[in-house]
């Protein structure tokens, strides 16, 4: 079978890894093209467009990247009508995603939509599109799949990769160098948000003496740029050991989004930042319609752990609740305590295998009705 996956970020490349890894166990023969990262690659997948290319972040980044956004339309188009796959897989990204599922069902080329776009929290509006272009949902929230259902849709909960991508990667110790307690910053994945959130994390550095401080890198931004944001603090960048850093770190500092999970199921209370664009700032605000913006505090619907946003972001906030995290006994059982259930609610280990039984028999199905 030929399948072309399309992840725009991090995450996304990250849990499509894990599931191709899973699909070619039952499909050895299988073909994999798509847009992505190095992870996608290392299993096998032409990928044709990396992800850091892609990564627009705000309502007025978007805007003002309008043009390159249109011709990496145009380009994912031709070249899925070159590929000829036998499914596709969208991995979250909806705004880009969701209108190439539209020219996937002109092209009656099968729609697997893998890790929902988030129309629960906004642009409701989204679910009559997903409803028409989208043939499979694979949702990896508990609450998303009562969600889709009640508005018609074809829905079934996998569980969450981030268990499997977990699994045997955080116990062995990387960073000998850390003698002291450890606090991880974790400023996120794109050059937007680490330009607004990392100096403010690094703010706090010298309230705490007696700790030490890391920053967690990825390849995809490099370690020079994150140097160019910190103006010569002098704090170690630790690139591509997130999950490693995580582990030895006694608390840590994370921008929202998917980072805000991995930290808690790895078990380190966490603070979770964000700052953003005004302008982006407020019309978001008006838009979305939950009470939190962290997985953590959606997922077990209450606050487990502090969001700090925008204005509430700043030195002073942030050294409070660092404090709290790092010395306060009965605040850290408490968030431990969450943890758990957190991770009893997202359905254990196998998430990205059970993706993969879906979707090839989903394929199966397709065949079998031509």
């Amino acid at each position: 079978m030929k399948y072309y996956l399309i992840a725009g970020e991090a995450s996304g490349d990250l849990h499509a890894s894990n599931l191709i890894r899973e699909i070619k166990k039952t499909d050895p023969q299988a073909v994999f093209r798509g847009w992505g990262g190095d992870l996608m690659q290392e299993q096998g997948t032409t990928v044709v467009k990396h992800y850091r290319d892609l990564a627009f972040m705000g309502f007025l980044e978007v805007v003002l990247n309008l043009g390159t956004i249109l011709k990496n339309l145009a380009f994912c188009k031709s070249d899925l009508l070159d590929f000829k796959p036998d499914v596709a897989v969208l991995i979250d990204y909806p705004g880009f995603n969701l209108r190439i599922a539209e020219f996937l069902h002109q092209q009656k080329i099968p729609v697997v939509y893998y890790i929902s776009p988030q129309v629960w929290a906004w642009k409701k509006s989204r679910i009559k599109t997903i409803r028409k272009v989208v043939d499979k949902m694979i949702v990896i929230l508990p609450f998303e799949k009562e969600f889709y259902a009640d508005h018609g849709l074809e829905v079934e909960f996998a569980g969450h990769p981030l268990l499997d991508a977990l699994a045997g990667r955080i116990n062995k110790p990387v960073l000998p160098l850390f003698g002291k307690r450890l606090v991880a910053i974790l400023p996120g994945s794109r050059r937007q948000e680490i330009k607004k959130v990392l100096p403010l994390m690094l703010s706090v550095v010298k309230d705490f003496p007696d700790m030490n401080f890391a920053v967690a890198g990825v390849q995809s931004v490099g370690e020079e740029f994150y140097r160019s944001v910190m103006k010569g603090i002098d704090v170690p960048v630790v690139m591509n050991q997130t999950y490693d850093l995580l582990h030895q770190a006694s608390a840590a500092l994370v921008t929202s989004g998917t980072a805000t999970l991995e930290t808690a199921l790895i078990g380190t209370p966490e603070v979770v930042c964000y700052k953003g664009g005004n302008i982006s700032y407020q019309i978001a605000r008006r838009l979305i319609k939950v009470k939190y913006i962290s997985l953590v505090n959606l997922i077990m619907d209450k606050l487990v752990v502090k969001e700090l946003i925008q204005h509430d972001l700043n030195r002073k906030t942030l050294r409070d609740e660092l404090q709290l995290l790092l010395n306060d006994r009965d605040y850290r059982k408490l968030m431990m305590h969450n943890y758990t259930e957190l991770r009893g609610k997202l359905g254990g280990e196998g998430a990205s295998a059970r993706a993969a039984a879906i979707i090839s028999d989903f394929v199966k199905q397709r065949k079998n009705q031509k």
